[in-house]
């Protein structure tokens, strides 16, 4: 059977592609369980991963939650097991980039938005769903929503659940930005080539200084930085003194 998360690793950054085109790669719980092994091989493999890009195969990022498969009797490892594992994405050392194509609705909104950056293409189309079929948020929408479109935006985007496209998503924050569909990946690689030039070690203390500030009052963030920030790492010395040698 084939893998229903693709993974390609190369020269430090490891590309995970949501695999069930036919379905438009609905979030099953055989898909996360799949998905969850992943994002706890990459956490150990900071040395030979410096970013990730998730993305899904064919037409579609991901039609979102699986509801057939529910229906069928397909149950996730435990409770919460879908929450937990965007939590796993959130916490990777590593910076993740979102690259979104035609649906990304409900679950699947979660999904991106637990990363770190989203590129989205012209077909692009975000919603969130919950009110349609008389639901309530349990993977992050409430939270992770509103911190990336500002508290207004979101509390609009979820009450009406209409859809934005690639575009306005660019313009409210959501999306990093907006490109056509035949360059969707390639911008993606080119931004996390990008990162990867940086020092990794530098990318990983960003990222946990970001999101556990985020946590706390900006005093209280400023005051977290100057205790836990290591400042020079440990590839400092040798970039200095390659720039020195120019």
């Amino acid at each position: 059977m084939e893998p229903l998360v693709l993974r390609e690793d190369s020269d430090g950054l490891c590309i995970l592609t949501l695999n069930r085109p036919d379905a438009l790669n609905a979030l099953s719980p055989a898909l996360f369980v799949e998905l969850r092994g992943h994002l706890d091989d990459i956490a150990t493999h900071t040395d030979d991963i410096g970013c990730v890009i998730l993305c899904g195969k064919g037409r579609s990022f991901s039609a979102g939650n699986d509801i057939k498969a529910i229906q069928a009797g397909e149950r996730p490892p435990e409770p919460h097991f879908q929450a937990t594992t965007l939590e796993k994405i959130e916490a990777l050392p590593q910076p993740v980039i979102a690259a979104v194509q035609g649906h990304c609705y409900t679950g699947s909104l979660e999904l991106a938005l637990a990363c770190d950056l989203l590129v989205a293409a012209t077909s692009a189309k975000f919603a969130d769903t919950h009110g349609k079929w008389g639901m309530s948020p349990t993977w992050g929408m409430s939270q992770r929503l509103p911190r990336r479109v500002s508290l207004v935006v979101a509390r609009e985007l979820m009450f009406s659940g209409r859809v934005v496209d690639g575009a306005e998503a660019a313009t409210i924050g959501l999306a990093n930005c907006c490109v056509p569909d035949d360059e969707l990946m390639a911008t993606a690689t080119t931004m996390a080539r990008q990162f990867l030039e940086n020092s990794w070690f530098t990318l990983r203390m960003d990222k946990q200084l970001i999101n556990t500030g985020l946590n706390h009052t900006l005093q209280e963030g400023l005051e977290y930085e100057r205790a836990t920030s290591p400042g020079a790492g440990p590839d400092m010395a040798e970039r200095l003194g390659g720039f020195a040698s120019r």
